[in-house]
């Protein structure tokens, strides 16, 4: 396996295509030799995690290194685990988030319960690629499984919101899981905040109904659940649980930046403070931060820098526009299920999620994915930055290449999880919306296709 599969959202490839059981076994290793000490491990629910995980606990406990085993937990749950308990080193999620269900791969977790950055991606990578020699018989690591990290989890989730409010409520809320890492942790958090659950794709062992990252296009099932069992609203996770997507009583997919910033006025209105959000965000979250008397600072879109940035400014909330929101009362990582608690009681305290969306000025927002080889990614961005430079247009290069339109923007940067580029676009007028994407979006299939056709014609070497 090359190094270039070491990104900042951890290890992500095909599951014996590049992700073998060998370079499994060489995870392990890397992780054991770069935490030292006892690692925590967990998985999602995807059909290789068995496999992959015992591979990576056989390297880690080669290089002499402890292991306890949580089982199937989702990833803020494994953060969660690894920062309340000081004797362990560090973690390792067998995830892929979102990716496909042919994917898998692995998150490194810190001591502190953060994800990993990229430097420490770097090392890890660099582990990975040396010849080192496993531990001697007698030095080889042990391993242990622990139960009840998802009920110490939840109860502290529970122990952060107003939940005699919530259970006073009499709320209704529609689940979907996707037959991920949450399918056993979200429902017991519904129950423990008496909260009635209509649930889709919540057995962990079943064949998912829907691809593992919540988009619109994949929460129709839901959104159509949510009208006609008449629920208060709707919520969806991705594969590890780690971010929360919801669906007001109407039947309507929010944007991340919106119930974000339905979350954020909530904060912001028991102490002022500083909001931090990728630069990729909807500017409604930005109008009603500002309007609550908070400060927005923007970040890459990454949920390891939206951490460290929070970190840096102290911030009181940090949240991404597709759906991941981090408390820091709660803990320094993106955290669905702690999510979906905060929004609940917002619910109970302020009415219906769609009379409250009603009220946030009113933005379009679209995205698209460009299929583009890796190899060209670096190249197309650069031609991308030149050809709008050239134009004079105004530029934000926070991440990718944000230009600032007088009716909107569009931003495109390079996916680091995904052979692709994504174009966002948003406009307070959707046909403005629409036709900044259409625009920006062929710009960029058209420096794709002419890169592409231009390797081609390259004479090989001899």
């Amino acid at each position: 396996m090359s190094l270039t599969l070491f990104g900042p959202g951890g290890v992500r490839a095909v599951v014996n295509s590049d992700l073998t059981p060998e370079v499994a076994l060489d995870l392990g290793r890397a992780v054991g030799r770069t935490l030292g000490g006892t690692v925590a491990l967990a998985t999602d629910a995807r059909d290789s995690a068995r496999m992959v995980r015992s591979a990576m606990v056989a390297g880690m406990m080669a290089v002499g290194a402890d292991v306890v085993d949580l089982g199937m937990i989702p990833t803020p749950a494994l953060q969660f685990y690894v920062r309340e308990h000081p004797g362990i080193s560090g973690g390792v999620m067998v995830t892929a988030s979102h990716n496909p269900p042919e994917y898998n791969g692995m998150k490194l977790i810190l001591g502190d319960g953060t994800e990993a950055t990229t430097e420490d991606e770097a090392e890890l990578g660099t582990s990975y690629a040396m010849e080192a020699r496993d531990a001697d018989w007698d030095r080889v690591g042990r391993i242990r499984t622990e139960e009840g990290a998802i009920s110490d989890y939840i109860d502290a989730i529970v122990s952060k919101v107003d939940a005699e409010a919530i259970r006073s409520a009499g709320l209704t809320v529609c689940v979907d899981c996707a037959c991920g890492a949450a399918s056993f942790s979200t429902p017991l958090l519904l129950k423990r905040l008496g909260v009635s659950t209509v649930t889709i794709g919540c057995d962990p062992v079943a064949s998912p109904h829907r691809d593992s990252d919540p988009t619109e296009e994949n929460l129709t099932t839901l959104m159509g659940l949510v009208r006609s069992s008449g629920a208060d609203m709707g919520i969806a996770h991705d594969g590890d649980g780690g971010r929360a997507v919801f669906i007001d009583g109407t039947g309507r997919f929010l944007n991340g930046s919106v119930s974000g910033a339905i979350v954020a006025r909530s904060i912001l209105a028991e102490g002022k403070g500083k909001v931090v959000t990728p630069i990729s965000s909807s500017k409604v979250l930005e109008d009603v931060v500002t309007e609550a008397g908070g400060l927005v600072k923007y970040t890459e879109v990454l949920s390891h820098q939206v951490v460290r940035k929070m970190q840096e400014n102290l911030a009181v909330f940090g949240v991404e526009e597709h759906g991941g929101m981090v408390f820091p009362q709660m803990q320094m990582c993106r955290d669905g299920a702690m999510a979906l608690a905060k929004m609940l009681e917002i619910i109970a305290k302020n009415g219906p999620l769609a009379d409250m969306v009603s009220q946030l000025p009113s933005y379009s927002t679209r995205k698209v994915k460009v299929p583009c080889p890796e190899g060209l990614k670096v190249p197309v961005m650069d031609r991308l930055h030149r050809d709008v430079e050239a134009a004079g247009s105004r530029m934000d290069v926070t991440d990718g290449i944000k230009i600032i339109l007088n009716d909107g923007w569009a931003l495109i940067r390079a996916s680091t999880t995904e052979p692709c580029i994504r174009v966002y676009s948003e406009s307070m007028d959707a046909g403005t919306a629409d036709r900044i994407l259409s625009e920006y979006s062929r710009m960029v299939k058209d420096l794709v296709r002419g890169l592409t056709d231009a390797s081609r014609a390259q004479p090989e070497p001899r």
